[in-house]
C-alpha cells in the first residue's frame, strides 16, 4: 500500500511538473478520442441497430452453451459485453489514432532526458508505431481472455448439470462465481495490456514481446497494478456519469440552450482527457517502479533477456537482447 501511494504521489508530481504540456498539447491530442467515447454511450443505445443485434447473438450463444438465460447476472453480463463491443467498434478509429498518439506523447515526455524540452514529432511518431503494434496484439489478448472465460463457464455449467446440480439455487451460486471469475480474468488481461502499451512506449519495442515482458514485470505485482488503475478508472466512470446527467439528460429534458450544452459537453470531454493523461502517467510511474524492483532482484535478471529480431546495415537479420534493466 505504501509503494502504491508513493507511485500515485510521484504521478501527481510529474503531472504538475509538466502541467502546461499535459493540459494543452496532450489534452488536445486526447480530446478527439474523449468526445466520441462520451457521445457513443449516449447515442449508440438509442439509435444504433448494432447493439440489439450483438445482444441477441450473444444471448443465443449463451443459450446454446447451456447458461441459465433467466439469470439476471448473465443478462447484465450479456448487456455489458454487447455495449463494450459496440462502443469499441464505434470508437476504434479514434482509439487507433488520437488516443495512441496522445499516449505516445505523454510517454515520450516522461521518458525524455531533457524534461524542459517538448518531445519532437519524429519521436512521437516512432512511439506511436510501437504502441499501435502492441495495441493490435492486445486486442487479440482481450479476445482470447473473453473466449477462455466463456469456455471455462461452459465447462463449469456442463459439469454441474452432469452431476445433477441443476436447481435454481445452485445455478444462482454458480452464476455469481462465474461473474467473479470473468471479472478477475478480464481485469488481469486489461492490466497486462496496459503495462504492455506503457512498456512498448518506454522501451521502443512493440508487438507480442512487449506483452511477454509485461507479464514478467507484473509477476507478484498484479494487486498493486489493479489498485493503481482504480482511481483513474473511477474518475473516468464519474465523468461519464456526469456527462449523462448534465448533457444527455439536459438535452432530453430541455430548458437549456444549445450553446450552454455544447460548452458544458466540451468541458466534460476535456476533463475526460485529463484523466486519460493521469492514467497514462500512473502507468509510466508503475513501470519505472517495476523496473527498479527487478533490478534489485539479482536472481531474476536472467528472465529479462528477451530476444528481438533486428536487421543490420547489410540487410541480415539477427537477434538483439533487452538490456538487463539498467
Amino acid at each position: 500500500m505504501d509503494v502504491s501511494c508513493k507511485i500515485l504521489r510521484r504521478s501527481i508530481h510529474s503531472f504538475l511538473q509538466n502541467y502546461h504540456y499535459f493540459t494543452s498539447t496532450a489534452a488536445f491530442l486526447a480530446f478527439p478520442f474523449s468526445v466520441p467515447i462520451l457521445l457513443s454511450q449516449a447515442l449508440v443505445p438509442a439509435s444504433s441497430t448494432l447493439l440489439p443485434q450483438i445482444y441477441i447473438r450473444l444471448r443465443t450463444l449463451f443459450d446454446a452453451a447451456g447458461f441459465p438465460s433467466s439469470s439476471k447476472l448473465f443478462t447484465i453480463l450479456n448487456l455489458k459485453v454487447s455495449q463494450t463491443i459496440t462502443f469499441s467498434i464505434f470508437t476504434l478509429p479514434f482509439t487507433l489514432t488520437f488516443l495512441l498518439i496522445a499516449k505516445a506523447s505523454i510517454i515520450q515526455v516522461l521518458n525524455h532526458h531533457k524534461p524542459n524540452l517538448p518531445p519532437s514529432f519524429t519521436c512521437i511518431i516512432n512511439n506511436y508505431k510501437s504502441l499501435l503494434h502492441t495495441y493490435i496484439y492486445n486486442s487479440f489478448l482481450i479476445l482470447s481472455a473473453n473466449a477462455s472465460s466463456f469456455c471455462l463457464l461452459f465447462l463449469a455449467f456442463s459439469f454441474s448439470e452432469g452431476l445433477g446440480y441443476s436447481s435454481s439455487s445452485c445455478k444462482l451460486l454458480l452464476s455469481a462465481v462465474a461473474a467473479v471469475l470473468f471479472s478477475v480474468i478480464l481485469a488481469n488481461a486489461l492490466v497486462i495490456c496496459n503495462m504492455a502499451l506503457t512498456l512498448s512506449g518506454m522501451e521502443g519495442h512493440g508487438g507480442y514481446m512487449a506483452i511477454l515482458k509485461a507479464c514478467v514485470f507484473l509477476k507478484g505485482r498484479t494487486s498493486m497494478a489493479l489498485f493503481l488503475a482504480l482511481p483513474a478508472n473511477v474518475g473516468l466512470a464519474a465523468i461519464e456519469a456526469l456527462f449523462q446527467f448534465r448533457v444527455v439528460r439536459g438535452y432530453h429534458i430541455g430548458g437549456k440552450s444549445w450553446p450552454f450544452l455544447v460548452s458544458e459537453g466540451i468541458f466534460i470531454a476535456y476533463l475526460y482527457s485529463i484523466f486519460i493523461i493521469i492514467d497514462t502517467i500512473v502507468s509510466c510511474m508503475f513501470y519505472k517502479n517495476c523496473k527498479m524492483g527487478l533490478l534489485d532482484d539479482q536472481e531474476d535478471k536472467h528472465i529479462l533477456r528477451i530476444d528481438f529480431p533486428v536487421e543490420d546495415n547489410y540487410g541480415y537479420l539477427g537477434f538483439k537482447n533487452f538490456q538487463e534493466l539498467p
